[in-house]
Protein backbone atom coordinates (compact mmCIF):
# COMPACT_ATOMS: atom_id res chain seq x y z
CA UNK A 1 0.00 0.00 0.00
CA UNK A 2 1.28 3.65 -0.41
CA UNK A 3 1.10 6.37 1.57
CA UNK A 4 0.85 9.84 -0.60
CA UNK A 5 2.77 8.35 -3.22
CA UNK A 6 5.59 6.22 -1.02
CA UNK A 7 5.27 2.79 0.39
CA UNK A 8 4.37 2.58 4.01
CA UNK A 9 7.42 1.17 4.98
CA UNK A 10 9.30 4.26 4.56
CA UNK A 11 7.07 6.59 5.88
CA UNK A 12 7.38 4.81 9.11
CA UNK A 13 10.64 4.91 8.40
CA UNK A 14 11.12 8.92 7.82
CA UNK A 15 8.49 9.65 10.90
CA UNK A 16 10.79 7.99 13.11
CA UNK A 17 13.95 9.74 12.41
CA UNK A 18 12.59 12.26 11.99
CA UNK A 19 10.84 12.49 15.55
CA UNK A 20 14.34 12.05 16.69
CA UNK A 21 17.08 14.02 14.60
CA UNK A 22 17.15 15.69 11.48
CA UNK A 23 20.22 16.78 10.00
CA UNK A 24 19.30 21.33 6.35
CA UNK A 25 18.30 24.11 2.66
CA UNK A 26 18.79 26.95 0.44
CA UNK A 27 19.32 28.99 -3.29
CA UNK A 28 20.07 33.27 -5.55
CA UNK A 29 20.50 36.30 -8.24
CA UNK A 30 21.39 36.32 -11.98
CA UNK A 31 24.08 37.22 -13.86
CA UNK A 32 24.97 40.90 -13.24
CA UNK A 33 23.86 39.68 -9.34
CA UNK A 34 27.22 41.93 -7.85
CA UNK A 35 26.90 40.47 -4.20
CA UNK A 36 27.15 42.34 -1.02
CA UNK A 37 29.05 45.47 -0.85
CA UNK A 38 31.91 45.66 1.58
CA UNK A 39 31.75 45.56 5.03
CA UNK A 40 34.39 46.78 7.54
CA UNK A 41 34.34 44.62 10.78
CA UNK A 42 32.87 46.58 13.79
CA UNK A 43 34.56 46.06 17.45
CA UNK A 44 34.14 42.58 19.20
CA UNK A 45 31.40 41.25 20.66
CA UNK A 46 29.32 43.15 18.09
CA UNK A 47 28.07 41.25 14.73
CA UNK A 48 30.04 42.22 11.42
CA UNK A 49 27.40 40.07 9.36
CA UNK A 50 23.63 41.86 8.83
CA UNK A 51 21.23 39.48 7.65
CA UNK A 52 19.66 39.14 4.20
CA UNK A 53 18.18 41.69 2.74
CA UNK A 54 14.43 42.70 3.35
CA UNK A 55 11.58 43.85 0.90
CA UNK A 56 9.90 45.61 2.92
CA UNK A 57 9.92 49.23 4.62
CA UNK A 58 13.50 51.24 4.24
CA UNK A 59 15.50 50.43 6.73
CA UNK A 60 16.91 52.69 9.31
CA UNK A 61 19.84 54.56 9.50
CA UNK A 62 22.75 52.66 11.05
CA UNK A 63 25.30 50.59 10.22
CA UNK A 64 24.83 49.82 6.97
CA UNK A 65 22.62 52.00 5.85
CA UNK A 66 24.71 52.69 3.58
CA UNK A 67 25.49 49.87 1.90
CA UNK A 68 21.32 49.12 2.03
CA UNK A 69 21.48 46.58 4.62
CA UNK A 70 18.68 46.40 7.03
CA UNK A 71 19.69 46.48 10.90
CA UNK A 72 20.01 42.97 11.97
CA UNK A 73 17.54 40.99 13.51
CA UNK A 74 20.23 38.47 15.50
CA UNK A 75 23.68 37.89 15.68
CA UNK A 76 25.14 35.19 13.63
CA UNK A 77 21.45 33.42 13.41
CA UNK A 78 19.17 32.43 10.45
CA UNK A 79 15.26 32.99 10.56
CA UNK A 80 13.62 29.71 11.06
CA UNK A 81 12.18 28.11 8.15
CA UNK A 82 8.44 29.32 8.08
CA UNK A 83 5.51 26.93 8.85
CA UNK A 84 6.83 25.50 12.27
CA UNK A 85 6.37 26.55 15.68
CA UNK A 86 8.54 28.58 17.53
CA UNK A 87 9.35 26.20 19.95
CA UNK A 88 11.82 24.13 17.69
CA UNK A 89 12.01 20.73 15.80
CA UNK A 90 11.99 18.03 16.53
CA UNK A 91 8.27 17.30 17.22
CA UNK A 92 7.12 14.74 19.18
CA UNK A 93 5.18 13.11 16.55
CA UNK A 94 3.77 14.91 13.35
CA UNK A 95 1.34 17.26 13.65
CA UNK A 96 -1.82 17.66 11.29
CA UNK A 97 -2.76 20.79 10.00
CA UNK A 98 -6.49 21.84 9.68
CA UNK A 99 -7.86 21.42 6.66
CA UNK A 100 -8.61 24.97 5.38
CA UNK A 101 -6.15 26.77 7.84
CA UNK A 102 -2.76 27.76 7.12
CA UNK A 103 0.37 26.03 8.73
CA UNK A 104 0.75 28.37 11.70
CA UNK A 105 3.51 30.99 10.85
CA UNK A 106 3.50 29.88 7.04
CA UNK A 107 0.78 32.23 5.26
CA UNK A 108 0.65 35.47 6.49
CA UNK A 109 -2.69 37.68 5.57
CA UNK A 110 -2.42 40.60 3.51
CA UNK A 111 -1.97 43.05 6.37
CA UNK A 112 1.08 41.65 7.59
CA UNK A 113 3.27 42.01 4.40
CA UNK A 114 5.28 45.41 4.86
CA UNK A 115 5.67 47.56 1.29
CA UNK A 116 7.54 45.38 -0.66
CA UNK A 117 5.43 41.85 0.48
CA UNK A 118 8.09 41.55 3.54
CA UNK A 119 6.37 40.30 6.61
CA UNK A 120 6.95 41.40 9.81
CA UNK A 121 9.66 40.03 12.11
CA UNK A 122 9.12 36.93 13.93
CA UNK A 123 9.88 36.26 17.37
CA UNK A 124 13.57 37.47 18.50
CA UNK A 125 16.43 34.62 17.88
CA UNK A 126 16.38 33.48 21.37
CA UNK A 127 12.18 32.38 20.99
CA UNK A 128 13.26 31.27 17.67
CA UNK A 129 16.40 29.38 17.94
CA UNK A 130 15.82 28.13 21.45
CA UNK A 131 17.88 29.82 23.81
CA UNK A 132 18.98 27.29 26.15
CA UNK A 133 22.73 26.24 25.75
CA UNK A 134 24.80 23.91 26.66
CA UNK A 135 27.48 23.45 29.21
CA UNK A 136 29.98 26.20 29.36
CA UNK A 137 27.74 28.62 27.29
CA UNK A 138 28.23 27.06 23.77
CA UNK A 139 25.11 27.59 21.82
CA UNK A 140 23.22 24.13 20.66
CA UNK A 141 22.79 23.74 16.91
CA UNK A 142 19.02 22.80 16.38
CA UNK A 143 18.43 20.52 13.17
CA UNK A 144 16.70 22.36 10.92
CA UNK A 145 13.10 20.73 10.25
CA UNK A 146 12.36 19.25 7.32
CA UNK A 147 10.04 21.46 5.14
CA UNK A 148 6.58 21.35 4.73
CA UNK A 149 5.22 18.56 2.37
CA UNK A 150 8.96 16.41 3.47
CA UNK A 151 7.40 13.86 5.51
CA UNK A 152 5.53 11.29 4.13
CA UNK A 153 2.23 10.93 5.43
CA UNK A 154 1.83 13.84 7.12
CA UNK A 155 -1.36 15.51 6.05
CA UNK A 156 -3.92 18.19 7.31
CA UNK A 157 -6.97 17.61 8.97
CA UNK A 158 -10.24 16.99 7.46
CA UNK A 159 -13.43 19.34 7.31
CA UNK A 160 -16.29 20.31 5.56
CA UNK A 161 -13.98 22.18 3.18
CA UNK A 162 -12.09 19.04 2.23
CA UNK A 163 -15.07 17.69 0.78
CA UNK A 164 -16.62 20.22 -1.10
CA UNK A 165 -13.02 20.92 -2.92
CA UNK A 166 -13.17 17.04 -3.56
CA UNK A 167 -16.82 17.17 -5.09
CA UNK A 168 -16.10 20.93 -6.64
CA UNK A 169 -13.42 18.79 -8.57
CA UNK A 170 -15.40 15.92 -9.93
CA UNK A 171 -18.03 18.15 -10.94
CA UNK A 172 -15.29 20.31 -12.71
CA UNK A 173 -13.41 17.36 -14.34
CA UNK A 174 -16.47 15.10 -15.33
CA UNK A 175 -18.35 15.06 -18.48
CA UNK A 176 -17.62 16.86 -21.71
CA UNK A 177 -15.05 20.00 -21.01
CA UNK A 178 -13.95 21.29 -18.11
CA UNK A 179 -14.72 23.65 -15.91
CA UNK A 180 -11.07 25.18 -15.52
CA UNK A 181 -11.83 27.98 -13.69
CA UNK A 182 -13.34 25.69 -10.41
CA UNK A 183 -9.95 23.55 -11.07
CA UNK A 184 -7.81 26.62 -10.66
CA UNK A 185 -9.34 27.77 -7.64
CA UNK A 186 -9.33 25.15 -5.83
CA UNK A 187 -5.81 23.73 -6.71
CA UNK A 188 -3.78 27.10 -6.93
CA UNK A 189 -4.09 27.77 -2.94
CA UNK A 190 -3.83 24.36 -1.39
CA UNK A 191 -0.77 23.92 0.58
CA UNK A 192 1.71 21.21 0.94
CA UNK A 193 0.14 19.44 3.42
CA UNK A 194 -3.86 19.92 2.23
CA UNK A 195 -2.82 18.12 -1.73
CA UNK A 196 -2.31 14.56 0.19
CA UNK A 197 -5.62 14.75 1.82
CA UNK A 198 -7.54 16.22 -1.04
CA UNK A 199 -6.42 13.62 -3.50
CA UNK A 200 -7.39 11.17 -0.22
CA UNK A 201 -10.76 11.97 -0.06
CA UNK A 202 -11.01 12.25 -3.67
CA UNK A 203 -9.96 9.23 -4.24
CA UNK A 204 -12.10 7.43 -1.27
CA UNK A 205 -15.76 9.24 -2.63
CA UNK A 206 -15.59 9.38 -5.70
CA UNK A 207 -13.53 5.47 -6.71
CA UNK A 208 -11.19 7.77 -8.98
CA UNK A 209 -7.74 9.47 -9.27
CA UNK A 210 -7.39 13.00 -9.28
CA UNK A 211 -4.05 13.03 -10.89
CA UNK A 212 -5.18 10.78 -13.55
CA UNK A 213 -8.64 12.70 -13.90
CA UNK A 214 -6.64 15.93 -14.09
CA UNK A 215 -3.81 14.21 -16.43
CA UNK A 216 -7.14 13.06 -18.75
CA UNK A 217 -9.07 16.00 -18.76
CA UNK A 218 -6.05 19.00 -19.36
CA UNK A 219 -3.39 19.19 -22.02
CA UNK A 220 0.17 20.91 -22.05
CA UNK A 221 1.79 23.33 -20.20
CA UNK A 222 -1.88 23.44 -17.81
CA UNK A 223 -1.65 20.34 -17.09
CA UNK A 224 2.17 20.42 -15.93
CA UNK A 225 1.34 23.38 -13.78
CA UNK A 226 -1.85 21.24 -12.50
CA UNK A 227 0.15 17.74 -11.84
CA UNK A 228 3.37 19.49 -10.46
CA UNK A 229 0.38 21.06 -7.27
CA UNK A 230 -0.73 17.53 -7.26
CA UNK A 231 2.03 15.82 -6.81
CA UNK A 232 3.18 17.79 -3.56
CA UNK A 233 6.45 19.17 -3.16
CA UNK A 234 8.68 16.05 -2.29
CA UNK A 235 7.57 14.15 -5.10
CA UNK A 236 7.56 16.68 -7.88
CA UNK A 237 11.53 17.39 -6.81
CA UNK A 238 12.09 13.70 -7.07
CA UNK A 239 9.62 13.82 -10.76
CA UNK A 240 12.29 16.17 -11.58
CA UNK A 241 15.37 14.61 -10.50
CA UNK A 242 14.25 11.42 -12.08
CA UNK A 243 13.69 13.53 -15.55
CA UNK A 244 16.80 15.71 -15.35
CA UNK A 245 18.99 12.35 -14.89
CA UNK A 246 16.88 9.80 -17.16
CA UNK A 247 17.77 11.22 -20.68
CA UNK A 248 21.05 11.35 -22.64
CA UNK A 249 22.28 14.43 -21.50
CA UNK A 250 21.75 16.16 -17.84
CA UNK A 251 19.52 18.93 -17.53
CA UNK A 252 21.57 20.93 -15.14
CA UNK A 253 19.49 23.41 -14.50
CA UNK A 254 16.79 21.30 -12.99
CA UNK A 255 19.51 19.30 -11.44
CA UNK A 256 20.43 22.47 -9.53
CA UNK A 257 17.42 24.19 -9.22
CA UNK A 258 16.55 20.70 -6.75
CA UNK A 259 19.32 19.92 -5.07
CA UNK A 260 21.37 22.88 -4.38
CA UNK A 261 21.39 24.84 -0.59
CA UNK A 262 18.78 22.24 0.50
CA UNK A 263 18.57 21.92 4.39
CA UNK A 264 20.16 18.43 5.59
CA UNK A 265 16.43 17.56 6.43
CA UNK A 266 14.95 18.08 3.30
CA UNK A 267 18.16 16.29 1.13
CA UNK A 268 17.40 13.37 3.43
CA UNK A 269 13.99 13.08 2.42
CA UNK A 270 14.54 13.69 -1.07
CA UNK A 271 16.96 10.84 -1.19
CA UNK A 272 14.45 8.36 0.43
CA UNK A 273 12.02 9.13 -1.81
CA UNK A 274 13.77 8.88 -4.81
CA UNK A 275 15.06 5.47 -3.31
CA UNK A 276 11.21 4.50 -2.65
CA UNK A 277 10.16 5.44 -6.41
CA UNK A 278 12.82 4.64 -8.67
CA UNK A 279 14.69 1.70 -6.64
CA UNK A 280 18.16 3.35 -6.73
CA UNK A 281 20.19 5.42 -5.30
CA UNK A 282 20.08 9.09 -5.50
CA UNK A 283 23.90 9.35 -5.46
CA UNK A 284 24.84 6.45 -8.02
CA UNK A 285 21.95 8.16 -10.91
CA UNK A 286 23.76 11.33 -10.21
CA UNK A 287 27.01 9.48 -10.11
CA UNK A 288 25.71 8.36 -13.66
CA UNK A 289 25.14 11.23 -15.41
CA UNK A 290 28.21 13.56 -13.93
CA UNK A 291 31.70 13.00 -14.15
CA UNK A 292 34.70 14.23 -12.76
CA UNK A 293 35.43 17.18 -10.31
CA UNK A 294 31.54 18.48 -11.06
CA UNK A 295 30.42 14.75 -9.82
CA UNK A 296 32.54 15.53 -7.01
CA UNK A 297 31.01 18.49 -5.94
CA UNK A 298 27.65 16.88 -5.74
CA UNK A 299 28.46 14.12 -3.75
CA UNK A 300 29.70 16.51 -1.14
CA UNK A 301 25.54 18.15 -1.33
CA UNK A 302 24.21 14.77 -1.31
CA UNK A 303 26.29 14.10 1.77
CA UNK A 304 23.76 16.21 3.71
CA UNK A 305 26.54 17.49 6.01
CA UNK A 306 25.71 21.45 5.81
CA UNK A 307 26.26 23.71 8.77
CA UNK A 308 22.75 23.95 10.69
CA UNK A 309 20.78 26.92 10.32
CA UNK A 310 21.35 27.67 13.57
CA UNK A 311 24.89 27.07 14.12
CA UNK A 312 26.68 30.38 15.06
CA UNK A 313 28.50 32.23 12.59
CA UNK A 314 31.91 32.35 13.78
CA UNK A 315 34.32 35.05 12.77
CA UNK A 316 37.53 33.39 12.93
CA UNK A 317 36.28 30.52 10.45
CA UNK A 318 34.62 32.76 8.34
CA UNK A 319 38.08 34.35 8.21
CA UNK A 320 39.72 31.22 7.67
CA UNK A 321 37.03 30.47 5.24
CA UNK A 322 37.90 33.77 3.56
CA UNK A 323 41.47 32.60 3.16
CA UNK A 324 41.26 29.49 1.99
CA UNK A 325 38.80 30.33 -0.91
CA UNK A 326 41.10 32.92 -1.85
CA UNK A 327 44.29 30.55 -1.45
CA UNK A 328 42.75 28.03 -3.93
CA UNK A 329 41.41 30.59 -6.78
CA UNK A 330 43.39 34.05 -7.16
CA UNK A 331 46.48 33.10 -4.46
CA UNK A 332 47.65 30.61 -6.87
CA UNK A 333 48.33 29.42 -10.27
CA UNK A 334 45.36 26.96 -11.64
CA UNK A 335 42.59 26.69 -8.73
CA UNK A 336 42.44 23.89 -6.02
CA UNK A 337 38.37 23.34 -7.02
CA UNK A 338 37.21 20.86 -4.51
CA UNK A 339 38.80 23.11 -1.70
CA UNK A 340 36.49 25.54 -3.19
CA UNK A 341 33.26 22.88 -3.07
CA UNK A 342 34.47 21.96 0.08
CA UNK A 343 33.62 24.96 1.59
CA UNK A 344 30.70 26.64 -0.32
CA UNK A 345 28.82 23.03 0.03
CA UNK A 346 29.25 22.54 3.15
CA UNK A 347 28.47 25.71 4.79
CA UNK A 348 24.81 27.51 5.84
CA UNK A 349 23.42 30.62 4.25
CA UNK A 350 24.00 32.46 7.43
CA UNK A 351 27.98 31.58 6.89
CA UNK A 352 28.18 32.03 3.31
CA UNK A 353 26.68 35.68 3.60
CA UNK A 354 29.47 36.34 5.80
CA UNK A 355 31.79 34.68 3.65
CA UNK A 356 30.76 36.89 0.99
CA UNK A 357 30.57 39.82 2.45
CA UNK A 358 34.31 39.52 4.54
CA UNK A 359 36.16 38.21 1.67
CA UNK A 360 34.94 41.24 -0.62
CA UNK A 361 35.82 43.48 2.40
CA UNK A 362 39.10 41.53 2.74
CA UNK A 363 40.16 41.35 -1.37
CA UNK A 364 38.14 44.40 -3.11
CA UNK A 365 36.39 41.73 -5.88
CA UNK A 366 32.67 39.53 -5.41
CA UNK A 367 33.08 36.20 -4.01
CA UNK A 368 30.59 35.66 -7.43
CA UNK A 369 33.24 37.29 -10.02
CA UNK A 370 35.53 34.78 -8.02
CA UNK A 371 33.97 32.31 -9.16
CA UNK A 372 32.92 33.26 -12.65
CA UNK A 373 36.42 33.62 -13.16
CA UNK A 374 38.11 30.64 -12.20
CA UNK A 375 35.40 28.18 -12.89
CA UNK A 376 33.42 27.16 -16.27
CA UNK A 377 30.46 25.31 -16.95
CA UNK A 378 28.40 23.48 -14.68
CA UNK A 379 30.67 23.93 -11.89
CA UNK A 380 30.49 27.30 -12.12
CA UNK A 381 26.66 27.83 -12.34
CA UNK A 382 26.56 25.46 -9.33
CA UNK A 383 28.77 27.58 -7.07
CA UNK A 384 27.19 30.75 -7.84
CA UNK A 385 23.60 29.41 -7.34
CA UNK A 386 24.64 28.63 -3.90
CA UNK A 387 26.59 31.98 -2.77
CA UNK A 388 23.84 33.64 -4.35
CA UNK A 389 21.24 31.54 -1.94
CA UNK A 390 23.22 32.33 0.75
CA UNK A 391 23.91 35.87 -0.10
CA UNK A 392 20.38 36.46 -0.79
CA UNK A 393 17.84 33.98 -1.21
CA UNK A 394 14.71 35.66 -2.36
CA UNK A 395 16.86 37.63 -4.91
CA UNK A 396 18.04 34.37 -6.12
CA UNK A 397 14.58 33.75 -6.74
CA UNK A 398 13.43 36.79 -8.03
CA UNK A 399 16.22 36.37 -10.51
CA UNK A 400 15.52 32.53 -11.37
CA UNK A 401 12.16 33.54 -12.15
CA UNK A 402 12.83 36.33 -14.82
CA UNK A 403 15.64 33.85 -16.05
CA UNK A 404 12.81 31.36 -17.27
CA UNK A 405 11.31 34.69 -19.36
CA UNK A 406 13.61 36.42 -20.67
CA UNK A 407 15.12 36.05 -23.93
CA UNK A 408 13.07 35.01 -27.36
CA UNK A 409 10.58 32.48 -26.19
CA UNK A 410 8.99 31.80 -22.65
CA UNK A 411 11.34 28.76 -20.93
CA UNK A 412 7.73 27.59 -20.38
CA UNK A 413 8.73 24.19 -18.08
CA UNK A 414 11.02 25.90 -16.03
CA UNK A 415 8.70 28.80 -15.16
CA UNK A 416 6.30 26.10 -13.97
CA UNK A 417 8.60 24.44 -11.49
CA UNK A 418 9.84 27.34 -10.63
CA UNK A 419 6.39 29.09 -9.53
CA UNK A 420 5.04 25.91 -8.07
CA UNK A 421 7.97 25.53 -5.70
CA UNK A 422 7.80 29.51 -4.94
CA UNK A 423 4.58 28.73 -3.95
CA UNK A 424 4.52 26.56 -1.23
CA UNK A 425 6.26 29.11 0.93
CA UNK A 426 3.98 32.23 0.60
CA UNK A 427 6.01 34.21 2.92
CA UNK A 428 8.72 33.38 1.04
CA UNK A 429 7.19 34.18 -2.17
CA UNK A 430 6.03 37.35 -0.79
CA UNK A 431 9.70 38.16 -0.63
CA UNK A 432 10.13 36.91 -3.82
CA UNK A 433 7.86 39.49 -5.24
CA UNK A 434 9.51 42.14 -3.26
CA UNK A 435 13.15 41.50 -4.30
CA UNK A 436 11.47 41.02 -7.89
CA UNK A 437 10.44 44.43 -7.87
CA UNK A 438 13.35 45.95 -6.06
CA UNK A 439 15.67 44.72 -9.07
CA UNK A 440 13.48 45.08 -12.17
CA UNK A 441 11.06 47.30 -11.53
CA UNK A 442 7.70 45.89 -12.42
CA UNK A 443 5.82 43.32 -10.63
CA UNK A 444 6.15 39.42 -11.00
CA UNK A 445 2.63 38.28 -11.13
CA UNK A 446 2.40 41.24 -14.72
CA UNK A 447 5.44 39.85 -15.97
CA UNK A 448 4.11 36.49 -15.74
CA UNK A 449 0.50 37.14 -16.89
CA UNK A 450 2.37 38.87 -20.21
CA UNK A 451 4.69 36.04 -20.78
CA UNK A 452 1.98 32.97 -20.78
CA UNK A 453 -1.76 32.87 -22.11
CA UNK A 454 -4.68 30.74 -21.65
CA UNK A 455 -5.74 28.38 -18.71
CA UNK A 456 -2.12 27.66 -17.93
CA UNK A 457 -1.40 31.71 -17.26
CA UNK A 458 -4.14 31.76 -15.23
CA UNK A 459 -3.17 29.09 -13.34
CA UNK A 460 0.48 30.57 -12.69
CA UNK A 461 -1.17 34.05 -11.77
CA UNK A 462 -3.23 32.49 -8.96
CA UNK A 463 -0.32 31.27 -7.55
CA UNK A 464 1.94 34.25 -7.65
CA UNK A 465 -1.04 36.40 -6.75
CA UNK A 466 -0.46 37.08 -3.03
CA UNK A 467 -3.58 39.43 -3.08
CA UNK A 468 -5.69 36.28 -4.64
CA UNK A 469 -4.18 33.80 -2.05
CA UNK A 470 -5.19 32.07 1.14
Amino acid sequence: MLTNGLPNALVVSLQSEYAQEVPTSTDSPQPGYQGAPPAQYPPRGHSPYPQQQGYGPPPPQGQYAASGYPPQQGAYSQPQPQGYPPQGYPPQAPQQQQYGQPVPGQYLSQQTYGEYGTPHPGPPPSAAYGASQQLYGVPQTIPTPPSAGYIPGQMAQGDATVEADAHALRQALKGHGTDEKTVIRVLAHQTALQIPLLKQTYSQRHRRSLEADVSNDTSSYFRMCLLSILRGPLQQDVYLLHKALDRIGTNEVLLNDVLLARSNADMLAIKQAYHATYHGTLEDAVRGDLSGKTERLFSMVLNATRQEDSAPVLPHQVDADVSELHRATEGRLGTDQLAVCAVISNRSDGALRAIALAYEAKYRIPLEKVLQKEFSGHMQQALVQMVRAGADRAMRDAGNLEDAMKGLGTKDELLVTRVVRAHWDRAHLGQVVGAYKARFGKELVGRVRGETSGSYRECLVAMVDLKGGM
